[in-house]
This record gives C-alpha cells, sequence and structure tokens, in this order.
C-alpha cells in the first residue's frame, strides 16, 4: 500500500462525495501527446511532465484522486504501437507520476485497469486466464509503486469486470467497478445494467456504477437505477458530450453532413461547465457517492463541478467575475456603452 496521511477512499466515502476527474487520454490527445485510434499512454514515457501537469491541473480543480495514466497500457494494445517491451516501465511510471502529484494536495491514487478487448464469453476459459493474467501484472507493479485503492473501468463485458474485481480483491485493495454503457440496456454478455452492478456489488465490489460513452442526462436514469439496487456506494462519470435518446452514447452521435463525430469531431457536443456542474448537483441529490467525469473532461469541467458541490478549491481563485469584464459587467463606462448594440446583438 502507498504510504501516506491522507484518508482512505473508504473512509472520504462515509463522510461525503469524493470528486473524480479522468478523460486524460482525451486531453492529451487534444495537446498533441497520445495518437488518436490506439490511444497508448505513450506519453508516460515520451513526455511525464505533460503527465504531471494535467495531474496538478485535474487537483487544483478539485479532483480528490489521481488517476494512474494505465488505460490502454496493457500487453494487447502495446503491441499495437510496436511498445510491448515497455510494459512494465510505463505502467510504473504512470503510477509515480500520480504519486508525486497526489503529494502536492490530499489527493489519493487510483491504480487503473479497463477493457482489454481480449476477453470473449464464447471462449471464457481461456480469455479469462489472459485477461487475468494481463490485470495481475499491472497491479502488482501499481501495488509496488504505492496506490490506495483501483478503478476497474469500460467494462463492455461483466464477466470481464468480475475478473478485475477478483484480482484487485487478491490484492487486498478497495475497488471500483464501472461498466461501458455502449449497448441500449445490457452489457456485451447478456446483463442488464442495474443487474451486473448488482452482481459486481454481490462480489464484493466498493463502488459500483458507469462511465464514459454516456452524456449527463442520458446516463443519469440508469445511475438513479442502480443507486436503488445496491447496497454500496455508486460511481457516475459520463462523458462532456450531449448525448440524447435517439444518439444515446458518444459513439452514435452524427455531424450534419451524417458522418460519425467519434473520436475526433465531437466539439460540436459539448456540455457547457454550467451543465457539468448541473449534473454534479442532479448526481448528488440521487445519492452519487463518487462524481466524476470521463472522455472529454477537462479541469474547468472539474472546478465547475466542485463548486456546485459546495466547494472552494485552488482554481477557484481564478473563477469567472464577469461583473469586472469590461462590457459585460455590471458598471461599463459611459464612452464605451457604443460598444454594447455589437457585443449583445
Amino acid at each position: 500500500m502507498r504510504n501516506t496521511t491522507t484518508r482512505g477512499i473508504l473512509e472520504r466515502l462515509k463522510n461525503g462525495i469524493v470528486l473524480g476527474a479522468e478523460g486524460y487520454v482525451f486531453e492529451l490527445e487534444r495537446r498533441g501527446y497520445i495518437k488518436a485510434g490506439p490511444y497508448v499512454p505513450e506519453v508516460v514515457l515520451d513526455f511525464p511532465e505533460a503527465v504531471k501537469e494535467l495531474h496538478r491541473e485535474f487537483l487544483r480543480a478539485g479532483s480528490e484522486v489521481m488517476v494512474a495514466l494505465t488505460y490502454y497500457a496493457h500487453r494487447e494494445k502495446l503491441k499495437d504501437v510496436g511498445r510491448e517491451n515497455d510494459l512494465e516501465c510505463m505502467n510504473r511510471q504512470a503510477v509515480r507520476l500520480a504519486n508525486k502529484v497526489a503529494c502536492e494536495g490530499d489527493a489519493l491514487v487510483a491504480g487503473n485497469i479497463c477493457n482489454t478487448w481480449a476477453y470473449d464469453p464464447h471462449n471464457a476459459h481461456a480469455t479469462s486466464r489472459i485477461v487475468h493474467a494481463m490485470y495481475e501484472e499491472q497491479l502488482t507493479w501499481a501495488v509496488e509503486e504505492g496506490i490506495d485503492f483501483v478503478i476497474a473501468e469500460t467494462n463492455d463485458y461483466l464477466g470481464e469486470a468480475l475478473i478485475g474485481l477478483e484480482v484487485i480483491k487478491q490484492l487486498n485493495l478497495p475497488a471500483m467497478v464501472t461498466l461501458a454503457t455502449v449497448q441500449q440496456d445490457k452489457t456485451r454478455d447478456g446483463y442488464d445494467y442495474v443487474e451486473a452492478c448488482k452482481i459486481l456489488a454481490d462480489h464484493g465490489a466498493d463502488i459500483v456504477g458507469l462511465n464514459c460513452d454516456r452524456g449527463p442526462e442520458i446516463m443519469l436514469p440508469i445511475i438513479e437505477k442502480i443507486r436503488a439496487a445496491v447496497n454500496c456506494y455508486v460511481a457516475a462519470q459520463p462523458v462532456p458530450y450531449k448525448t440524447n435518446p435517439l444518439a444515446p452514447t458518444f459513439e452514435s452521435l452524427r455531424l450534419s453532413n451524417g458522418e460519425h463525430a467519434f473520436p475526433l469531431a465531437l466539439e460540436p457536443f459539448l456540455c457547457n461547465r454550467f451543465e457539468m456542474a448541473t449534473f454534479a448537483r442532479k448526481a448528488q441529490a440521487l445519492g452519487v457517492n463518487y462524481i466524476g467525469i470521463c472522455c472529454g473532461g477537462a479541469p474547468h469541467y472539474v472546478r465547475a463541478m466542485a463548486e456546485a458541490l459546495g466547494r472552494t478549491v485552488a482554481a477557484s481563485k481564478y473563477s469567472p467575475a464577469i461583473e469586472l469584464h469590461p462590457m459585460l459587467g455590471s458598471d461599463v463606462d459611459e464612452k464605451d456603452k457604443s460598444f454594447l448594440t455589437d457585443w449583445k446583438g
């Protein structure tokens, strides 16, 4: 376990909401440090300062958890970019970077595992062994470097999520396990999302819920049902995109010309900071315990969510003060009032 004096994840959840922040891969791709397509976090080794800076920005914005950037840092994905020999180094370095920034504030460090693309429910016996080994090596390194708990996320299959949970519990760590919701109402191995979360809870997951794929308004109705079905803590980490009943996931969003917006043309569908603040308040009202954000997330969203939950964070020093704007503020100089027609249309 990580040597720290901070309160652990379960103690924090017992005493109130924990605010998390993800979206590292999408944000670092936008900044020019990760290649879209494979989405392998090579940045951990190639530009470690970029990773530390994003951790730091999330920390200042109010995130209580620094998530080690090991999403897709597993054997199957590293083969795609010819970096399978960097597997151990990449995983260890990601946890070290998260730890360095977590120590700058009262933050926890989460190890991270995700969907492997290796699991096949039709060949579960053989593929389960492969997935188990992949998770075990990643998390063994993470534990040696020092983590507080593990987030196993973006699980398409309940079967694969249960493998991740088994490995986490073998390592005696708190487990947060969240499902992807690409399909309409069931995991890819046929379990209703609410039922799947209940099964995970019954198998010992400390936190269950959903992450990625769906925007806030489309995710929350499922989260409400999950909250009613389980006794453990519940997590909700939507993408900050305006998905809708006809296009419930950001993978299904289409541009005006009919082309898919995912993954490189999603900007027209972005939520604004006020909408993400509203999500945080709605999630709080539903009894969600771990509130966060996933792909597309950025520090300004996290700050807005933190402030919506009644918190003042380091970045709040620079929160908007529109009343001081020369044209939109409350005291426009007489000589500047001629600009108002153009500014306000």
